[in-house]
């Protein structure tokens, strides 16, 4: 049997309603340059990005906490493709698990020499230490912030 492939486009414009929880975390990153998280009320994790329910338990969550600025680099892609909507490649995308969070997020990582991909994913590789950078104009955009090497 052969593998079949199919062609296609997504191209369209959409709204995104982020509700109670997102938009508080987002205003937090444009109004005041921080990472919050929260906390569920059952298993008692701190969630980042902040979310209103436990992606664990279902619960409830009711406590704001800043988390950061600094993490540890649990997980990494480098991207040597374009792709529409990211910075030229290649570059590279992490999950960074903020100091306080029981949870991690994804985002760009600057500060690495990227041009022997090879040496930089063995760099990455050891996990190190990341810290928070934010743009200079936040507009409340998880693009409002990277994380570059200590």
């Amino acid at each position: 049997m052969d593998l079949v492939t199919i062609e296609g486009k997504w191209a369209f414009n959409y709204t995104y309603f982020a509700g109670e929880s997102a938009s508080r975390f987002f205003h937090e990153l444009r109004e005041n340059q921080r990472i919050m998280g929260t906390r569920c009320t059952k298993c008692k994790r701190l969630l980042v990005p902040a979310r209103a329910y436990c992606d664990t338990c279902m619960a409830p969550t009711d406590e704001w906490k800043e988390v950061g600025p600094e993490g540890t680099l649990e997980t990494f892609t480098i991207i040597t493709t374009a792709f529409p909507g990211l910075p030229a490649p290649p570059i590279v995308m992490a999950y960074v698990t903020l100091d306080g969070a029981d949870t991690a997020l994804i985002n760009l990582v600057h500060g690495l020499d990227l041009s022997d991909i090879e040496a930089a994913a063995q760099k990455l590789n050891t996990l190190p230490r990341v810290r928070v950078k934010f743009v200079d104009e936040p507009k409340g955009r998880i693009t409002d912030f990277s994380f570059e090497l200590i």
